[in-house]
């Protein structure tokens, strides 16, 4: 049986062996060599297999064989990440490397302004989030060791007062404080952790390939065999809970994104986003590799074991109950990388977020001076990060012996995922809306996060640890509707289920609507437009004016910061490239920019922002800034200008749509008057001329002069029949446009001289007719026969409409630059304005004065002259009924 002195001696040697393999990578990125390994896309694709934890191990088999294939949703949720995601996933690694983001912290503190307090509470949460995950791990090694001690009893339960989780958590802490920290990386990026997580991911795949054999072929007997067991257990037949399948599937989706060590494998880590294309396969088929032999082991692990042995680890406890001890080692190596390389990298970038986000920006501000002063801060940040990493671990160890060890790894696993899940709104919000704010993304944040722990977190240690049995069952001071697993009184919902459901619809929900109503700084929305169109400004980010800067006072922050020699290598280049003596460069804003960059790797964006802000003095804004701020702002004037625009259009529109449909009903109004009109008209001579036809037929004796009477009473009212039609023949042959021209040469004087003898010829009463003969000496080339029509016209109504006791009519005659007016104002009461929009319509009468006339003759008129190319339009204010009738001045110079 292997001792466990002997297991303990096999860990120290596996963990030394990693941390050569990391101190050989990380010498070999320093000399710059080996860099077709260390940047390579296998290497990166094997880095994201951190996302494979001792849950994954471990608690994918006691998944299995507590839930049956639900474990699944644990592989598909990155797995559709990484293949259907990858424009997020490109977006996320371009903005990374744009803007030297250091953790999921500083992306979305950078998104929003570098806002350190949003930094903050980002951090805390992670934090907080996590510290579940790695009490998982302190957990998985723990019942590892007791039950290789216990000869492979897996019905043993953790012993959280046995000091080995303790020396473990210890152990840990101490390799990752001797390993992770080092050094300050300007770039945080650890080339010796990426490779030595590639190697663990080697490791744990071909431990659990190699159990998953040895338990088909050497327990089940084959394949054939294997899969008729399955076929028979409970774990063969399909059993699913969509709405459980559905919010699994999207935590594990969301954590392969929020997680930090994931954005710190995944972003940070990325040295070429082209790798990508490489991971969208190879991550996918790795995760099939682990979870081939789940079920095989979990069904067997059921059948072989003793009833009650944990199924987390069947995985562990099969090799040991058959005798197979080196393969057992294998497996307890296989889970130890699992649960050391999440704790190693999650530690890792976990304190760079406390270091980067909390307490660097405290240290500057308690300190007086500044940046400017003078003195070492990075012995300052790697001890903050050092016990930054003693602390999370601490705080993983706490939740171990606080939750007493005894909880499903799955469970475990699922709360972390679903606390850091609520990064989702304010991150993936920041990378694709511009209206998203600082405030809506804290209060989002705020909000998830507190019904998460309320309705997830706390309740994980069970009754009356953190929460009472009474809030349990009665809800938060006594209110029902507050129960921390049936919020708002909605029951019947699975724990996770419920939990993962409200605390991410709050917080998408509060996000979004605090972002509505609240308005976002300048250097949000730089950084907002930056994000969202990375693929257009990730060539160029924002820049500094350096006009107060002092080279010398850079120098100190940057000595401070990045180390005396790296600090004066990076100045000494940059004078040299601006080809100055010595190694002081000028402060110029690129130089500035780079600056930033290079300090941001070492202390995140909004610290190195805030540093090199204090020596500038806080001028930032480019003039590029202020012209993408211009941009934007002009974008939206446009935009609102084009809206009022369009009000202005559509309102106009509707008077139009109004005054068409007045006019529409008033043609209506006198379609219907003409009927009855055109009625009468029609009837009154036609009964005339039945009644008089009839007597003279009928009636015997009547004598020369009766006959005579009633003969000319037939042909009067014969003539008035023929006039009626003859008009509405005109006008329909005018409206139709089938009219031919008869162009004649003559003067305006004569057609008028011929206008006004016809119209006084027929007219019941004298009309005076005023004119000045020499204005109207005008040659027309026209048809002339149709414009005296029009002037008789006017003539004739003038003469019958004047309402003055002794009728005159003006006629004016002249030239308006290219066309001839001809006025025709007589000195009647004119026409009433309402009535003026209709007067040029078919059968329009105005009042009863019309009695004798159809309506049609100014309608005529304007299609007459509408045929000769002028127009006819009514003058008001001339005292009287006055009309203008234009004609082109072509026509007229034409005939000259």
């Amino acid at each position: 049986m292997t001792s466990l002195n002997l297991l303990i001696a096999v860990c120290f040697a596996y963990v030394t062996f990693l941390f050569g393999v990391a101190f050989i990578a990380e010498r070999m990125g320093v000399r710059g060599r080996a860099g077709w390994l260390l940047r390579s896309p296998l290497v990166y694709t094997l880095s994201l297999s951190i996302y494979c934890t001792a849950w994954t191990f471990y608690g994918a088999v006691g998944n299995a064989a507590r839930s049956g294939l639900e474990y699944v949703t644990i592989y598909l949720g990155p797995s559709i990440v990484i293949i259907g995601w990858w424009f997020v996933l490109r977006r996320l690694v371009r903005i990374g490397r744009s803007h030297k983001v250091t953790s999921i912290a500083d992306l979305i503190s950078s998104r929003y302004g570098k806002s350190n307090v949003l930094a903050i509470v980002v951090t805390v949460m992670a934090v907080i989030g996590v510290t579940p995950y790695i009490g998982l791990q302190l957990q998985s090694v723990t019942l590892s060791l007791s039950i290789f001690s216990a000869a492979g009893d897996a019905s043993v339960t953790p012993d959280t007062d046995n000091p080995g989780g303790l020396w473990i958590a210890a152990g840990l802490a101490l390799f990752t404080v001797v390993f992770g920290t080092r050094n300050l990386n300007a770039n945080e990026r650890h080339h010796g952790v990426v490779i030595a997580v590639a190697a663990e991911a080697v490791v744990k795949l071909v431990a659990l390939l190699a159990v998953g054999i040895f338990v088909v072929w050497g327990i089940a007997g084959g394949l054939s065999e294997t899969l008729a067991r399955i076929d028979a257990s409970a774990l063969g037949t399909w059993q699913t809970d969509g709405s459980r399948w559905a919010t699994l599937t999207f935590l594990s989706a969301t954590a392969f994104l929020c997680l930090p060590r994931m954005f710190q494998v995944l972003v940070v880590e990325n040295d070429d986003e082209r790798h990508l294309q490489i991971a969208s396969w190879a991550f996918p088929l790795y995760l099939m590799l682990m979870s081939l032999f789940v079920v095989p082991i979990a069904v067997i692990g059921l059948e072989v074991l003793p009833e009650g042995s944990n199924p987390d680890f069947f995985v562990l406890s099969l090799p040991l109950s058959q005798g197979r001890e080196g393969l057992a080692m294998l497996s307890f190596l296989g889970g130890f990388s699992s649960a050391t390389s999440m704790v190693i990298v999650a530690t890792l970038a976990l304190s760079t977020m406390v270091s980067n986000h909390v307490v660097m920006p405290v240290f500057l501000q308690l300190r007086k001076g500044g940046a400017t002063q003078s003195g070492d801060v990075r012995n300052v940040v790697i001890l903050s990060r050092r016990l930054s990493i003693l602390g999370i671990i601490g705080l993983g160890y706490v939740y171990f012996k606080a939750s007493g060890g005894s909880g499903a790894l799955a469970a475990i696993g699922l709360i972390s995922f679903a606390g850091v899940a609520q990064f989702l709104p304010a991150m993936i919000g920041g990378l694709f809306w511009r209206g998203a704010t600082r405030l809506g993304a804290v209060t989002g944040l705020a909000t998830g996060f507190v019904i998460w722990m309320y309705t997830m977190l706390l309740p994980s240690f069970g009754p009356d640890v953190v929460l009472s049995d009474a809030v349990f069952s009665t809800g938060l001071f006594g209110l029902h509707w507050l129960r921390p697993q049936a919020l708002f009184g909605i029951t019947g919902m699975d724990p996770t289920v419920h939990a993962v459901f409200w605390s991410m619809t709050l917080n998408a929900l509060v996000f979004a609507l605090v972002s509505l109503v609240s308005f976002p700084l300048p250097l949000e929305r730089l950084q907002g437009a930056q994000f969202v169109n990375v693929f257009d400004h990730s060539a160029q980010t924002r820049s500094w004016n350096a006009t107060v800067a002092e080279s010398e006072d850079l120098m100190i922050m940057a000595q401070r910061i990045l180390g005396a020699d790296e600090a004066l290598q990076l100045f000494a280049d940059e004078a040299h490239s601006q080809g100055l003596p010595g190694h002081l460069p000028e402060p110029t804003p690129a130089f500035l920019q780079r600056l930033e960059r290079v300090l941001s790797g070492s202390v995140g964006a909004a610290t190195a922002h805030a540093m090199i802000g204090q020596i500038v003095g806080g001028a930032s804004v480019s003039v590029q800034d202020l012209m993408a701020v211009a941009d934007e702002s002009a974008q939206m004037l446009e935009y609102s200008s084009q809206l009022e625009a369009q009000s202005n259009e559509l309102s106009k529109t509707a008077a139009q749509l109004r005054t068409a449909n007045n006019k529409l009903m008033q043609i209506s109004a006198q379609k219907d008057a003409f009927l009855s009109q055109i009625s009468h008209e029609l009837r009154t001579p036609m009964t005339s001329i039945r009644a008089f036809s009839e007597i003279l037929r009928d009636t015997e004796g009547l004598g020369p002069m009766e006959k005579t009477k009633y003969a000319s009473i037939i042909h009067t009212e014969a003539i008035r029949l023929t006039r009626l039609l003859d008009d509405l023949l005109d006008l329909s042959v005018l409206e139709n446009g089938q009219v031919t021209l008869n162009r004649q040469t003559g003067t305006l004087g004569d057609v008028l001289d011929q206008a006004v003898a016809t119209a006084r010829a027929g007219a019941s009463r004298e009309l005076s007719v005023k004119r000045r003969r020499l204005d109207e000496a005008i040659t027309l080339d026209t048809d002339l026969d149709r414009l005296s029509q029009v002037f008789i016209n006017l003539i004739t109504n003038a003469a019958k409409y004047c309402a003055a006791g002794n009728p005159e009519l003006r006629i004016v005659a002249g030239q308006r630059g290219d066309a001839v007016v001809i006025d025709f104002i007589d000195n009647g009461a004119g026409i009433p304005a309402g009535a003026r929009d209709m007067m040029f319509e078919k059968f329009s009468r105005i009042g009863a004065q019309d009695s004798n006339g159809a309506g049609l003759g100014l309608a005529i008129c304007r299609e007459i002259l509408t045929r000769l190319g002028g127009s006819i339009t009514y003058r008001d204010g001339t005292g009287g009924t006055a009309f203008r009738v234009v004609l082109p001045q072509s026509l007229a110079m034409a005939a000259q």
